[in-house]
């Protein structure tokens, strides 16, 4: 669990909403904001006239206290005295134009997905909290693909008296707006013709929000819905939150107050009977503008009591449209929108159906949800220092899943922009859209969470990538879609201008990844033939003197190619070779070649690249290259290969050295970083590695890309791979220090900032769970390793997923969804690595022990 604070309130913002339905971010001082929720991406877009707000009264008092009502939300801190350059999470959103005070102070504790703030108010003889959250279940796509949100307002009388009053969910009917442009109070102009409809069933209250004046297919065509099980007298449309405060100012519960009955029964009924103390509008909206609601939800305390209100917030927007430029596509004369829709809109037909699916499955959502959230609050590892870090990384990773740059076609396949449009690359790109479409390979390369979490999104990603690979065998970086569209060959495609090579490198290994994630032997043999064209070309692009070394220009994830010899590509080279060396393995195909040119290159990297310290670049040219330089991912491949189980690419003492060194020579308190006007994602006194350094001198008159940047995702795999080296007190000492830095004073946690906002390659922070606890799951061989003193962990194995102790050499698996279906269990560390055979498949619920006595 986090939990922020005073000035760590400031930027702190929690991602919610399905996976590829869109998002709303609640923020630790209880604001909702960052609305994309239309299939537009706008990381400033705020939530309009959106908040829960409280009316509270002393029973018997005659008429109610002062300052009785309240913004379910927090008085933020002020701005930082020093904005970070590159983030807008610091500054919050305005609140919302009623006179309701906002709470003194604010707390908020994140168990993901679960979102709990916690409001400090003296005045109030009623103590309050909120909580709000999205199914989130490991291995189950469609069950964390809801595009819903529960609120829970959660009240205890703290004071003498009995209590009565009502919760709100203002929200406003934002059918048919842009997701971008300015909206005032309910005015824009993509407003017009907007629906609310009251719907009530049961013991229930909804209010449906839509706009029939669209066309079907319009982009933002699509409604949503707020509903509640409390007692509710429902404001179905008013023209802001002044109306709201004025109706629930008047709203009489007399019938309650005058019986003593304060039974839920008794309030539905007086609810249902009020005389609305405002006259409502009628009809559609008037061009121009749209309708506000609100759910006022009634409630009674008695001293000492306390009760739940909870209220849903779904939508549905089925039109996406490839409403963004794509490189290296010749879309036709003033180019096309062509529709792909979403995916989830196919499950459900409206917005309704979303509530009435959730209100059926609910208690196992919430319940597995909840059990997700546990076993990583539970994490103990037995190395202490690193419980808190690896804690911390779990719930960020848990995170990065839900945002808005990731999204499912109607055809169920899966695509991911690199990150949203923000401030760090507004000044080309704006603050709207995906950066860099689409599905990028050498930025999907560091990301490991979804491959994890939810191996069937990476997998969708994969088929995707392999059914672009052209008749040379080479893949490009980026994806076109929808695939039918004709190509200009020879066009840029972003960022490199000829495929990366690193990017092709990273399809076998994540090709690799996914057998052992799910695929098994099948997936591999379905693949093999690609990943020996993919070998094929790069051998006739880059292999020209036989040593096993690529050479010549190599475009990487840097945007521009590195020219010689190097062990960022280098490193990726052995980890595919000996990738393809374990599969020909497995396929029972000849292996040989791979084993004999790995043993090769390995050998002469070193001899050409080693400086006694850290291996270097040869053969640069004085631009875009780091020559001798010591660089941040000189080692990516070897990090690879650990994952992957393949061991050491080069010698180990060479390869603890080399990390040795980049944690001595680019740790950016130390480095001297240049005023080029790069983008500062550290600053000040910020810990951190920078991408390169030149300890020795001799930087490049026009050095490698980004040198001077503190990549997130880059710091994540270098701390991992410490772990994996045996070298725990360097990686914890790095992951405190971009832990601290977004702390959420400044920058918000739950944002890894690249090229835009919640950009991907900060998903290579799950592998430091695995790095800290020695766990792999390898479907493939059907064997589950881990170190046999790791400690308490949730694991994920494919599509099942638990709760995992070893200690002593005796492990615990307690598993809570999925079947579990390996043979043998593998306990390294200490003195030797000892087998355990597991004879039947584990499945949901059950808890198995095994190891010594």
């Amino acid at each position: 669990m986090l939990t922020f604070s005073g000035d760590a309130r400031r930027a702190a913002a929690v991602p919610l909403g399905g996976i590829g339905t869109g998002t709303v971010a609640m923020r630790a001082d209880g604001a909702l904001d960052q609305w994309q929720l239309s299939n537009v991406i706008n990381h400033v877009a705020p939530a309009p006239s959106t908040f829960l707000g409280l009316r509270v009264a002393t029973l018997g008092s005659g008429r109610p206290a002062d300052h009785a009502s309240r913004v379910l939300r927090a008085t933020p801190p002020a701005a930082p005295a020093t904005p970070p350059q590159d983030s807008t999470d610091w500054r919050v959103p305005a609140p919302p134009a009623i006179d309701w005070p906002l709470f003194a102070d604010s707390r908020a504790e994140i168990a993901y997905p679960f979102v709990r703030v916690e409001f400090a108010d003296d005045t109030l003889p009623v103590r309050v909290a909120t909580e709000a959250w999205t199914p989130f279940v490991p291995g189950d796509l469609d069950a964390s693909s809801l595009p819903l949100i529960e609120h829970r307002v959660e009240l205890e009388n703290t004071g003498t008296a009995p209590l009565f009053g009502f919760a709100v969910y203002h929200g406003q009917n934002t059918v048919g707006w842009d997701g971008a442009s300015p909206v005032e109070g309910v005015w824009n102009g993509r407003y017009g013709g907007n629906v609310n409809r009251l719907v009530r069933a049961g013991n229930t209250t909804a209010v449906v929000l839509d706009n029939p004046a669209l066309r079907d297919d319009d982009p933002f065509a699509g409604e949503q819905v707020v509903w509640t099980d409390a007692p509710c007298w429902p404001l179905v449309r008013c023209d802001g939150p002044a109306s709201t405060a004025t109706a629930v100012a008047g709203l009489a519960l007399i019938d309650c107050a005058g019986s003593g009955d304060w039974s839920n029964a008794r309030l539905r009924a007086n609810t249902i009977r009020l005389t609305p103390p405002v006259e409502t509008p009628h009809g559609p909206s008037p061009a121009g503008r749209t309708w506000d609601t609100a759910l006022c939800a009634a409630w009674h305390l008695d001293p000492g009591e306390r009760t739940v209100v909870r209220f849903l917030h779904a939508w549905r927007f089925p039109n996406r449209y490839l409403d963004f430029p794509q490189q290296y596509v010749d879309a036709g004369p003033g180019g096309r929108k062509l529709w792909v829709g979403n995916h989830y809109a196919t499950r459900f037909g409206t917005a309704l159906d979303v509530v009435a699916h959730f209100r059926e499955h609910e208690a196992d959502l919430r319940a597995a949800s909840r059990s997700w959230a546990d076993a990583v609050a539970a994490t103990t590892l037995t190395d202490a220092e690193l419980t808190e870090p690896v804690r911390h990384q779990l719930t960020l990773q848990s995170g990065a899943t839900r945002n808005p740059i990731l999204f499912r076609t109607a055809d169920d396949r899966c695509y991911g922009h690199e990150g949203g449009n923000g401030a760090s690359n507004d000044y080309w790109a704006g603050h709207v859209g995906g950066s860099c479409p689409l599905n990028c390979n050498h930025v999907w390369n560091y990301a490991q969470t979804m491959s994890r979490l939810f191996p069937e999104f990476e997998r969708s990603m994969r088929d995707i990538e392999w059914a672009a690979q052209d008749g040379t065998g080479a893949i490009p970086h980026r994806i076109v879609l929808p695939a039918w569209l004709p190509r200009e060959r020879g066009g840029p495609i972003g960022g490199p201008k000829e495929p990366a090579l690193d990017g092709m490198l990273g399809a076998i290994l994540k090709t690799y990844r996914e057998a052992r994630q799910c695929g098994g032997i099948e997936l591999l043999a379905t693949r093999w033939q690609a990943m020996l064209r993919v070998v094929d070309h790069v051998e006739r692009g880059w292999h020209t003197r036989g040593d096993g070394i690529l050479r010549g220009p190599q475009p990487v994830t840097y945007d521009f190619p590195l020219t010689g010899p190097n062990m960022i590509v280098g490193s990726l080279w052995l980890a595919a070779l000996a990738t393809l060396r374990e599969v020909a393995s497995v396929l029972g195909e000849p292996g040989e070649r791979f084993a004999e040119l790995l043993a090769t290159a390995a050998h002469n990297y070193h001899e050409l690249l080693w400086n006694g310290d850290f291996y270097v670049q040869t053969e640069p040219a004085d631009i875009d290259d780091f020559g001798p330089g010591c660089h941040a991912d000189q080692l990516i491949g070897q990090w690879w290969a650990h994952q992957l189980e393949l061991g050491h690419l080069l010698d180990p003492e060479h390869v603890r050295a080399a990390l040795r060194a980049i944690l001595r020579h680019n740790d950016r308190r130390h480095v001297s970083v240049p005023d080029l006007g790069a983008r500062a994602f550290a600053d000040g006194e910020d810990g951190g590695l920078v991408n390169c350094s030149w300890p020795n001198g001799g930087r490049p008159r026009r050095p490698v890309h980004y040198c001077d940047e503190s990549w997130v995702g880059t710091e994540y795999q270098v701390a991992a791979h410490c772990l994996m080296e045996g070298m725990p007190a360097q990686a914890k000492d790095l992951l405190r220090a971009v832990h601290r830095r977004k702390d959420g004073t400044r920058r918000n946690p739950f944002n890894e900032i690249e090229c835009g906002d919640h950009y991907v390659r900060g998903q290579a922070g799950w592998s430091v769970l695995e790095a800290a606890t020695g766990f792999r799951y390898d479907a493939v061989r059907r064997r589950l390793t881990v170190d046999r003193d790791a400690g308490t962990f949730p694991f994920v194995a494919g599509t099942a997923w638990g709760r995992l102790t070893a200690t002593d050499g005796r492990v615990r698996i307690e598993l809570v969804r999925g079947k579990l279906t390996v043979d043998t269990i593998r306990l390294t560390g200490g003195a030797a690595t000892t087998e355990h055979a597991l004879t039947e498949p584990v499945a949901t619920g059950d808890t198995v022990e095994i190891g010594a006595g």
